[in-house]
């Protein structure tokens, strides 16, 4: 097992844990988790899913990586499956809502998407890899349930930026699209907040999170409603500041005569 007793001990200070802490956790005790920190004695097969758990890692990463060397932010994400055209240049894949909770299993597997949607923006950029989601719900009004949002791959967890809008495919809330603030380097979370402010903002663990997309366009069959726009508070504030110059540009016409 690659550096397993390191990954045990940096996971568990990354979170601020003692051992103490930690064995409670596990249900064993603490001169146990010594002695797996120190590599004197290796957790049989059932703790060791126990620990995965616990320190929100995958058995995999957790016997086959050193985790010292990911600075938070740095996403232990597979390499990306895509499919080409003709040409060999990059398909944009589309992921249905009904097809949402398959891709959670088949995201990384080539045969998985090949069997998805495929086809072709000409005004994107070439410099990056694309996918398309059909988003459910209303948490993002105006946009719509139904709309499909094209995303642009994003590479590293470091790289969100604050308040920008992503498509994250996670492993307990599943495909979400969502506005998001990347606190991860002081708090070790990402804050996830919705443009329709009837739901309320919640944060996520790194950990949880397999894929990121970047919200690049859209394409929907519906326009945006107008009454939609009481979830935005800004928009909100726009509307009113136009009215009130509407208003203030007659009556100045009302002084000139």
């Amino acid at each position: 097992m690659v550096a397993l007793n390191e990954n045990i001990r940096y996971l568990r200070k990354n979170k601020g844990w003692t051992q103490q802490e930690l064995a409670d956790k596990i249900g064993i005790k603490r001169s146990l988790v010594g002695a797996y920190e120190e590599a004197r004695a290796e957790p049989s097969a059932q703790k060791l899913l126990k620990f995965a758990e616990i320190l929100n890692v995958s058995v995999d990463d957790l016997i086959g990586l050193n985790l010292k060397e990911y600075s938070p932010g740095s996403p232990r994400f597979k390499v990306l499956a895509i499919t080409v055209d003709e040409s060999e240049k990059e398909n944009i894949e589309l992921v249905p809502q009904k097809a949402a909770a398959g891709y959670l299993n088949g995201y990384a597997d080539p045969e998985y998407i090949k069997e998805l949607p495929r086809f072709q923006l000409p005004f994107l950029p070439s410099n990056g890899s694309y996918r398309a989601f059909e988003i459910s719900g209303d948490s993002m009004l105006p946009l719509v349930s139904g709309t499909i949002i094209i995303g642009k791959y994003v590479e590293q967890l470091a790289d969100i930026k604050d308040g920008k809008t992503y498509i994250l495919v996670t492993k307990n809330d599943g495909v979400i699209f969502k506005r998001v603030f990347n606190y991860i380097k002081d708090k070790g979370k990402l804050f996830m907040t919705s443009d329709n402010t009837q739901y309320s903002p919640y944060e996520i663990h790194p950990e949880d999170v397999m894929e990121v997309w970047l919200a690049k366009a859209y394409i929907s069959v519906e326009f945006p409603d107008p009454s939609d726009h009481k979830s935005n508070p800004d928009v909100t504030k726009l509307a009113a500041m136009v009215i009130n110059l509407q208003e203030d540009v007659q009556r100045l016409k009302e002084r000139d005569f």
